[in-house]
């Protein structure tokens, strides 16, 4: 039997007296008992062989406001699954909505008939039927669950996972917390997209103004202004949708409620951190606490010590800190265009709270983010950049510099197999490999910041035979028409699946050819970041994020046959056609 469901706002309510800590420990089984005793887990949580879920509609609120949620068994974020390496599980899920719902088991290595994509690896969950998913668990550490169904995810089908290790966890801890990250708008997701369609800067209310300008508030020159001007590219355009309409959540609490997670001074919290949200990528730091990362995606990676990490959607991490005296300590997630924030804290007593910063300034993009300038600016004609037009170079262009009239959808700069069509408005001239630079609105903070190249696999690569073949792909868009695709094509443009033999070793590069970030996940398969490391430890990850005019390589083995899902993690970009099918053969039992 399945463990009964336990409402997360009750227990909180419920734990605000010493003796409610005590008298919800027994509540719980051993290994969800957070550390010492009278202290208790954070979210409801099921375990066992066996696991019933629901997907319903549910009420939310959030800064005093209600809305309407897709969850799973009536809370947001849905339960958290705790799982052991070495055992088989059995998810019998309900569908109590109007329409067809699934679910994808993000980062486990499952058949590819359970991974959970409608049309891709089975038909999806009609309205008032059960499917039931069955799978052996093969793994361990932090991953997450959510709908891949009709933008469900965007309003709350989503939730935690976490699985122990079969064997001694090489990790040590005294106590955990899991903290899913998420956005949250009362707007439904299907009218975002429609402004997104019709107005791609909609959301934008941070853009440059002649006001900032004249006060220096921009941090832009009248010559870089010019510049942007000329391309019509906006350099505060980081994230298409952001806290002009997100409320931004910690354990589906907003910024006010303060979710608080507790500990006793001198502990080693770890805190498993998952980034559910639908669009947003945030800078995450706890002032004035170092943060030990010891896990990427839930694969185990050497210790390293930072003071902030950003981490985009879709991605995990796991840190340790260890906070001591009897004083709070603020847990920030801010929005990497600074629009907002998500706000919870670690105290010893509940109640307690810390200091708040502000938000910092916003970010200007620049032409690193536009795969251009590797060298820097120094020397170039920004009166010239306004020939840099997404289509047609401007009328006035002064042809004094090389970059003079520059065309930013001239099909010379595409490669032979790129689609130049309406779905690409730029091709980047010179993306970079940016896996060791600091990430957008870190570049110049006065702390230690995780880069990629930071992370090194704590154990050996399993495969290490050098690639049979490259691959290169090509993440385009156009921004102006929010069309986002591969190699300049839609999915809906009945694209050729990439296709893979079983067990063969691929180099891949993604070449991002947009101002904006994409974290592409490959489901199904774990690839290995080249990022100039220790031989054969390679960092591990289900998903990567390809910041603006760069490119990211990895090494792939493509060990599991089935047809598995390929895309931006953004949901919108998904949703506009940056998604694609990845094909491994031949299957089980099948002639070679």
């Amino acid at each position: 039997m399945s463990t009964p469901r336990l409402d997360r706002r009750m227990l909180l309510r419920g734990a605000v007296g010493g003796g409610g800590l005590l008298g919800l420990q027994g509540l719980l089984p051993a290994w969800a008992q957070t550390g010492s005793p009278g202290l208790r887990a954070d979210l409801p949580t099921l375990t066992g062989p066996n696991i019933d879920l629901t997907v319903g509609h549910s009420a939310f609120t959030v800064g005093g406001r209600t809305g309407h949620a897709v969850t799973m068994n009536g809370v947001l974020p849905a339960p958290l699954l705790r799982l052991r390496e070495g055992q088989n599980v059995r998810l019998s899920v309900t569908n109590n909505l109007d329409e067809d719902t699934s679910i994808h088991w993000h980062g486990l290595l499952v058949p590819f008939q359970m991974d959970g994509v409608p049309g891709i690896s089975f038909p999806g969950i009609k309205a008032r039927e059960t499917f039931v998913y069955e799978f052996p668990i093969k793994q361990s550490g932090t991953f997450w669950y959510h709908s891949h169904s009709n933008l469900q995810e965007a309003m709350g089908h989503y939730g935690p996972i976490v699985i122990d290790p079969a064997g001694p966890d090489p990790i040590g801890y005294d106590r955990e917390h899991v903290l899913v990250l998420s956005d949250w708008s009362f707007m439904h997701p299907h009218e975002i997209l429609a402004k997104l369609k019709k107005s791609p800067g909609y959301f934008n209310q941070q853009r440059t103004t002649l006001s900032g300008l004249l006060s220096g508030e921009d941090r832009m020159s009248l010559e870089e202004r010019r510049m942007w001007g000329g391309m019509r590219m906006d350099p505060r355009d980081v994230l298409d949708v952001n806290g002009s309409t997100y409320t931004y959540l910690i354990n589906g609490h907003g910024p006010e409620e303060n979710w608080t997670g507790l500990f006793r001074p001198g502990e080693r919290v770890r805190l498993r951190i998952i980034n559910a949200s639908a669009m947003s990528i945030f800078n995450i730091r706890i002032p004035g606490l170092p943060m030990t990362v010891v896990q990427a995606d839930g694969e185990n990676v050497r210790p390293v010590e930072v003071d902030e990490f950003q981490i985009s959607v879709a991605e995990t991490y796991d840190v340790i800190v260890q906070p001591t005296g009897d004083r709070a300590w603020t847990i920030v997630s801010e929005a990497i265009d600074r629009s907002g924030m998500g706000r919870a804290t670690l105290a010893p007593r509940p109640g307690m709270t810390a200091e708040v910063p502000p938000l910092r300034e916003v970010p200007n993009l620049t032409m690193r983010d536009m795969g251009m300038d590797h060298g820097g600016m120094g020397g170039m004609d920004h009166g010239a950049m306004a020939g840099m037009d997404h289509g047609v170079p401007a009328a006035d262009a002064a042809p004094t510099h090389d970059m003079a009239g520059m065309n930013m959808r001239d099909p010379g700069n595409a490669p032979p197999d790129m689609a130049v069509g309406v779905g690409v408005d730029m091709v980047s001239m010179d993306p970079a490999n940016r896996l060791g630079e600091r990430p957008i609105g870190l570049t110049d903070v006065d702390h230690r910041v995780l880069v990629y190249t930071d992370l090194v696999s704590l154990q050996p690569n399993k495969d290490q035979r050098p690639p049979s073949r490259t691959m290169e792909i090509h993440l385009t868009g156009n921004m102006e028409r929010f069309m986002w695709g591969f190699d300049g094509r839609k999915f809906s443009e009945l694209v050729e699946p990439i296709r893979f033999e079983r067990d063969e070793r691929v180099r891949v590069t993604l070449v991002n050819d947009t101002m904006m970030a994409h974290p592409i996940h490959l489901h199904g398969h774990f690839f290995e970041l080249v990022t100039g490391g220790p031989a054969g430890h390679q960092p591990l990850k289900h998903t990567v994020n390809v910041a603006p005019g760069s490119k990211v390589t990895f090494d792939l083995t493509a060990d599991a046959p089935g047809d598995w899902a390929f895309h931006c993690h953004m949901l919108m970009h998904m949703h506009a056609g940056m998604f694609n099918v990845v094909t491994v053969r031949p299957m089980d039992g099948a002639p070679s």
